[in-house]
Order: C-alpha cells, then sequence, then structure tokens
C-alpha cells in the first residue's frame, strides 16, 4: 500500500519535515516514490509548501493519505484560495 506521509528532517528540538509518498512497509526516513512537498511547524505561522496538482494525481492512483496530512492538504487548499 502507498502513503502520503511526513518524514521528518530538520536538527534535533527542531523539526521540518518533507511530505513524501511511500510504501506504507518503509521506514519513516526510509526511501521515498516522490516529494511533494514540505512542513516547517517552527515558523509563526507554520509554513506549508505543497504541489496539490501532484498530491490530487496520487490520491486518484490510490495513495492514502495520513491523518496529519490530510489537514496539511485542506490547509494548503484554504491557503491558494
Amino acid at each position: 500500500m502507498v502513503k502520503i506521509r511526513l518524514a521528518r528532517m530538520g536538527q534535533k528540538k527542531v523539526p521540518v519535515y518533507r511530505i513524501v509518498v511511500q510504501e506504507a512497509s518503509k521506514p519513516r526516513n526510509g526511501e521515498c516514490i516522490d516529494q511533494l512537498g514540505y512542513y516547517d511547524p517552527n515558523t509563526n505561522p507554520s509554513t506549508i509548501k505543497l504541489d496539490l496538482e501532484k498530491t490530487q494525481d496520487w490520491i486518484r492512483k490510490g495513495a492514502q493519505p495520513t491523518t496529519v496530512v490530510n489537514k496539511l492538504i485542506k490547509a494548503a487548499k484554504k491557503e491558494n484560495k
């Protein structure tokens, strides 16, 4: 099963996340199929950069976003309007 999920980057106690398409059985920071964007919760307000077209394409292909990524997609859509 293919998932759209977060991969943790950044320094200790200062996380930055990449939004990636990855096989569910792979480790969190393992090899990814595609990178869709990034999320930085350390800025005020949080920074979300996401390629919505690519994301929708992967969802149409059957990739399942996690609950957190679903919230980020909705926030990115609201931000682009």
